[in-house]
């Protein structure tokens, strides 16, 4: 099966996760909330699937290109 790792965009802190692993996700649909700079930056799907595992916790300090999740396509 494929899958599609879903790096940081930016270095920055995670706020909140809003999946879990087994979630059936679409396109576009927000995994987490990283905040950087004092903003809340949603990090969205770039595809539909599965969740298959996340990386990261909330409070953690993540850098740029850091996975995040990785969904089954």
């Amino acid at each position: 099966m494929a899958q599609e790792i879903v790096e940081a965009p930016i270095t920055g802190t995670i706020i909140s996760i809003e999946v879990k692993v087994g979630d059936k996700i679409e396109e576009g649909d927000i995994l987490l909330y990283l905040e950087s700079m004092k903003m809340e930056n949603p990090i969205m799907s770039p595809t539909a699937g599965k969740v298959a595992e996340i990386k990261v916790a909330p409070k953690q300090v993540v850098e740029s290109g850091k996975p995040l999740v990785i969904i089954d396509i």
